[in-house]
């Protein structure tokens, strides 16, 4: 049997194979259910749950009669051996200071002008301690165009040290063209760490609606990530499974 389902505002129609049942049990639990009705729910609980764990960003893909297909057999780990990657946390970064911290950092950076939000002035400074420039992600927060930043660390037990960020924006306002506009990580990192964090932030732009993703940042590495060179400059990855337009300045 073949689900069919939308994730998000993903373009792309996604499917996932589930077996036919041939005994009255959980495909999940191996607990007994009385109806069609029990089991179906059964497969439905958890496919929330494995949708809620990443299924769509880890599973291998390959496209059938127009639908991903999912396979989560055999997926290679989204985060690169001895990494983890996750969101820059935004919400509350000033207040979950303590009034020495902030007393000391606006002594070491300034007070932050009217202009400039204070959860901008304050977003990833981790990572700016750590010798990252944070200065494009922060200006992003300021024009309110932010559509992801994401941080690389060590997958240990302090989550540290910082070892890299990626980091894209809105080209529009209706939110359907996005554009990496950083991707960093420190020296002596290996670059499936880079790679993992372009890969990441294509899912999660796609997940809030993008068609597509444009980017300036010119690296070979992006073309096996399935960039293309655009029209007029710059390289365009399509988010949806299906052919990108015809029309000659569909890539501009």
């Amino acid at each position: 049997m073949l689900v069919i389902f939308r994730w998000r505002r993903d373009p792309n129609i996604y499917a996932i194979k589930v077996k036919f049942p041939t005994a009255a049990e959980s495909s999940w639990t191996g607990l007994p259910v009385t109806s069609a009705d029990e089991w179906a729910a059964e497969v439905a609980s958890r496919l929330a749950e494995e949708l809620g764990t990443g299924l769509v960003r880890r599973s291998r893909r390959m496209i059938q009669g127009g639908y991903v297909v999912l396979d989560t057999h055999d997926a290679p780990d989204v985060c690169p051996a001895g990494f983890f990657i996750s969101s820059i946390p935004l919400d509350d970064v000033v207040l979950s200071l303590s009034p020495l911290q902030r007393d000391a950092r606006e002594r070491a950076y300034g007070s932050p002008s009217a202009s400039v939000f204070p959860l901008a002035s304050e977003a990833g400074y981790w990572l700016a301690e750590a010798g990252m420039d944070v200065t494009i992600p922060r200006q992003l927060i300021v024009e309110a165009k932010l559509a992801c930043w994401l941080q690389a660390y060590v997958d240990n037990a302090r989550g540290k040290p910082y070892v890299g960020h990626a980091a894209a924006s809105w080209e529009d306002k209706q939110h359907t063209t996005a554009r990496l506009n950083l991707v960093h990580i420190q020296p002596d990192v290996p670059s499936e760490v880079r790679d993992a964090l372009v890969r990441l932030t294509i899912c999660q732009v796609a997940e809030a609606g993008a068609l597509r993703v444009v980017t300036a940042i010119d690296d070979p590495e992006l073309h096996e990530l399935g960039f293309r060179p655009a029209h007029g400059g710059g390289l365009t990855l399509y988010t949806s499974s299906a052919e990108p337009p015809s029309d000659p300045t569909a890539g501009a």
